[in-house]
């Protein structure tokens, strides 16, 4: 008796934190949709958006989303275009990151537009000189072709099993996979760099009036996608037990989020000396001003932004001794991620709460618009983050999204 207690105890233990852990992601879903109700019921007054801030915490969300989904069109372009294969093990899980990031930007948007109902009007009716429009296109037809590739990992769960038809659909669905990964690579590619060109093109925003965005948002994205994907793949080796990368594949993808960010950094310091050390134009030099003196923009900029989201990412991934432990290791990949979307707050909002000069009714008397997000707001952000987290429970529990021992990315 006391032998069989010793061996069902740890199961029993698992079996509690896994529905102690549900519980909590229920509760998660439960308070977005109360926060759901009250935006499609009472419309966004019942959000601190306003004219003068109009994009906020479910913007950061949505580009945050985005940017951390780009690991899925990075890893496809890596196994399928230039046929590294060594990193066939993560393909399917970079996919579905990717997916689930997507689909919870999707969710966010759907809120924040106010009239989910008229989703389609960017379809029907093209506004050819909106980089909003391309992004919304683009946007639509790289989720299509992650739901493509996502399908043959679905039909090849046990679920699908009487389903032998759904599994050979899935088998030639794979097939066009290389082709996948081309229309999806230039489709990530146009609406990554347009998310930052939103912003690089409003004149009457002197802070982000600049070209470098679309290249800084590509290269945070890489980083911040690959991040994610290595992140999530060592929590299911941990949790789990099951070694499902090699140390030789974690320290090739730790490399190359590592160079990712060598790259965005090195830009990023040289956008930053060109626009506010070298060069004082009035505008910016005006904006920039006024930010820092109601708003914590240049600490979190410095200290966050850069040290934390991106050079002691940069030091741990780097370093072997350092990535051999893996609790640094993973605290270095989460600072990634964290800087990404920390990245994403500063830009959303900084460019925007501090009021343009011609603005009527300001003339330079606010130094800075206050925001705060209404307890909806994060209500359905949290419920959003609830149906990501619970959705990738459930996939790694039920679908194969890592290859067993032995095994590889072959369902063709």
């Amino acid at each position: 008796m006391a032998a069989g207690q010793l061996t069902t105890q740890p199961a029993a233990n698992n079996n509690f934190s896994l529905r102690l852990w549900y519980a909590l992601l229920l509760t998660m879903i439960g308070v977005g949709l109360v926060g759901i109700y009250q935006v499609l019921w009472n419309g966004l007054i019942v959000t601190n958006l306003n004219d003068r801030v109009p994009w906020g915490l479910w913007i950061t969300h949505d580009l945050s989303a985005i940017g951390l989904g780009a690991g899925a069109f990075t890893f496809s372009a890596v196994v399928y275009l230039f046929r590294i294969k060594r990193f066939e093990p993560i393909a399917r899980a970079a996919v579905f990151v990717g997916f689930l990031g997507y689909t919870s930007a999707m969710l966010a948007l759907a809120m924040d537009i106010g009239r989910p109902d008229r989703f389609w009007h960017p379809i029907v009716y093209w506004n050819v000189h909106s980089v909003l429009w391309e992004i919304t296109l683009c946007v639509i037809f790289y989720s299509t072709v992650l739901v493509i590739e996502f399908l043959p990992i679905l039909f090849e769960s046990p679920l699908f099993a009487r389903w032998p038809k759904l599994r050979t659909f899935g088998h030639k669905l794979h097939a066009l996979t290389p082709v996948l990964a081309v229309i999806g690579l230039g489709l990530s590619l146009l609406h990554q760099s347009s998310l930052g060109a939103t912003y690089g093109v409003l004149s009457g925003r002197e802070i982000w009036f600049k070209p470098s965005l679309p290249v800084l948002f590509i290269l945070s994205a890489v980083a911040g996608g690959v991040s994610l994907t290595l992140l999530v793949t060592m929590v299911v080796w941990k949790l789990t037990g099951r070694e499902v990368i090699d140390k030789f594949l974690r320290r090739d993808i730790a490399r190359l989020a590592a160079g990712a960010l060598l790259a965005y950094l090195y830009l990023k310091l040289w956008d930053w000396a060109a626009t506010s050390y070298y060069s004082h134009a009035p505008g910016t030099s005006d904006a920039l001003a006024r930010l820092a003196a109601t708003t914590p923009y240049t600490r979190s900029f410095w200290f966050i932004e850069v040290f934390l989201g991106t050079v002691v990412p940069i030091v741990i991934l780097l370093n072997q001794p350092l990535r051999r432990r893996h609790g640094v290791f993973m605290m270095g990949l989460a600072l990634a991620v964290f800087g990404v979307i920390v990245n994403r707050w500063n830009i959303t909002l900084s460019g925007l709460i501090v009021p343009p000069q011609w603005s009527p009714g300001v003339l330079g008397n606010v130094v800075a618009v206050a925001y705060l997000p209404s307890w909806t707001e994060v209500a359905v952000s949290v419920g959003i983050l609830g149906y990501a987290l619970l959705a990738f429970t459930l996939g790694v529990r039920h679908l194969p999204i890592y290859p067993g021992p032995g095994e590889s990315d072959h369902h063709s």
